[in-house]
């Protein structure tokens, strides 16, 4: 089973991820964090974000490669989670594209687009045998204006083309709006 969550800065994406996590894996948890210290502000913000996770949960921090660590971390754990939270490919699309130099040479989707393949085959490979349930966050760039500089515009359009792939293979997508869950597919259930 896999629930993709979307939805815009602040609206209560995260939150409603780490919850459902609780609700069906409870300790047996791994969360998987994509996000990079580059500056104070985000140093305190990330250990702000490990303070607070549940202690049993285990971590992961994966900048690139995500589907390989994670399949890496399923091979040699002592304890195989029930439910994988990756939080949150917005980072991840992020990571990617600024280890290139020109954001809209063809390289960087190929590069977006080998990272959401490797996820996906995780995901397939590991469930049902391992992992009974995925969650993935991501942030919906797509609704506001349209960037005014050009590294913004290809961010936007790479992270909506990686989005739309996951709402394909998900079982349940939810998209968040001022903390409330809106089933956009899927069944409801797991509110």
């Amino acid at each position: 089973m896999v629930t993709f969550i979307l939805g815009g800065a602040r609206s209560g994406k995260s939150h409603y991820a780490e919850r459902l996590a609780v609700e069906l894996g409870g300790e047996a948890v791994l969360y998987v964090a994509t996000a990079q210290a580059f500056d104070e502000e985000m140093q305190v913000r990330i250990a702000r974000h490990r303070a607070e996770r549940p202690v049993g949960w285990s971590t992961l921090e994966a900048t690139q490669l995500v589907g390989t660590a994670i399949g890496r971390f399923l091979a040699t754990a002592d304890t195989i989670p029930k439910v994988v939270l990756l939080d949150c490919l917005t980072v991840l699309v992020s990571n990617v594209l600024l280890a290139f130099d020109d954001p809209f040479e063809a390289a960087v989707e190929n590069a977006i687009s080998q990272e959401v393949d490797a996820l996906m085959q995780c995901v397939q490979t590991t469930t049902p045998h391992y992992v009974s349930h995925y969650i993935i966050v991501s942030n919906e760039v797509g609704l506001g204006l349209v960037p005014p500089y050009a590294l913004g515009r290809a961010y936007r359009d790479l992270l909506g083309r990686a989005n739309q792939r996951l709402a394909q293979i998900a079982d349940r997508v939810v998209f968040m709006v001022a903390g409330l869950p809106m089933v956009v597919k899927g069944s409801g259930g797991g509110e």
